[in-house]
């Protein structure tokens, strides 16, 4: 059973990333399409892959994933990590979806440097989760011990707070 949810978890993560890193170079040819029939082709295109395809992907990733941490008690580093890298990966994905609602408006274009922002911190993003599950471990990085202190947080940022609290 454990074998045929990996099976399924990987298959779906697969998808889901390679939709993400794929949606940017979608975006950017919006700027060479001229006829209106051609940018509602388009527009159909990109948001079936999204709807039918990416977000279904990344809804059985996160739920097997889910069920796979119930299965095999994973407790470790490693995995506040992974699971802080697909939070990113999520909210990437949240953000593409607001990119596709306004991309195809009147005017819009989707300039190149962003192009190549979003698919290179998408791919680190992906490469980051790939890094920590193979290896199993996690980074050498502590935070300060004020943080780990009640109130030390407050402590911290009161001198950038510009506002006086009570």
């Amino acid at each position: 059973m454990i074998a045929i949810l990996k099976f399924v978890h990987i298959a779906a993560i697969a998808i889901w990333t390679a939709g993400l890193i794929s949606l940017p170079s979608l975006y950017v040819q919006r700027a060479h399409v001229r006829s209106n029939d051609s940018l509602y082709r388009m527009q159909r295109m990109v948001r079936f892959a999204y709807v039918a395809m990416i977000s279904p992907a990344a809804f059985i990733a996160v739920s097997s994933g889910i069920a796979l941490s119930f299965a095999r008690d994973v407790f470790s580093p490693w995995f506040s990590w992974k699971l802080g890298f697909v939070a990113l990966l999520a909210m990437f994905h949240v953000f593409s979806g607001l990119v596709i609602i306004r991309l195809f408006k009147e005017g819009e274009v989707y300039p190149p440097w962003r192009f190549m922002l979003a698919t290179v911190s998408c791919c680190a993003i992906v490469a980051a989760i790939l890094v920590l599950v193979l290896a199993k471990e996690a980074p050498v990085f502590s935070l300060p011990r004020v943080m780990g202190e009640p109130g030390g947080l407050k402590r911290l940022l009161d001198p950038f707070n510009p506002w006086a609290t009570p």
